[in-house]
């Protein structure tokens, strides 16, 4: 199983050829594929016009899901953005610091074309999907 970032979705959506829309369009039906609540969020609403919404929204309901904050989470998420800090690395964005710790933990791998996932990749032992 691998959980799948919004980026990967977002491109995938918008028919943007990629080495991990590749990677993810064939998987779809073969292999076990899992989504988060937060990249549930980021992808639906994307969508401008309800048939692509609800499309997608079908499409994702589908998948395994996961919660991915709680407090413990929350913890082990800020404990890994002071570990990439003290590293000099500061990552932008909350939602992929949540993101990359929760497949940390649950040793899920982590299909992503967002660069701010590699310093998770390099020095927090993140698994890469299309690398694993």
């Amino acid at each position: 199983m691998i959980l799948v970032d919004s980026s990967v979705w977002i491109d995938y959506f918008n028919g943007n050829a990629s080495p991990e829309t590749d990677f993810l369009d064939g998987m779809l039906g073969v292999d076990a594929i899992a989504i988060g609540d937060m990249i549930l969020t980021e992808v639906l609403q994307g969508f401008r016009h309800d048939k692509d919404y609800e499309t997608a929204k079908r499409l994702l309901e589908a998948l395994t899901q996961f919660e991915l904050l709680g407090i413990e989470m929350a913890v082990k998420s800020a404990d890994n953005f002071r570990k990439l800090r003290k590293k000099g690395v500061t990552i932008r964005k909350t939602a992929d610091v949540i993101i990359a710790s929760y497949c940390m933990e649950h040793d899920l791998p982590l299909l992503f074309s967002d660069k701010d996932f590699q310093p998770f990749v390099q020095h927090l032992g993140l698994r890469d999907a299309i690398h694993t």
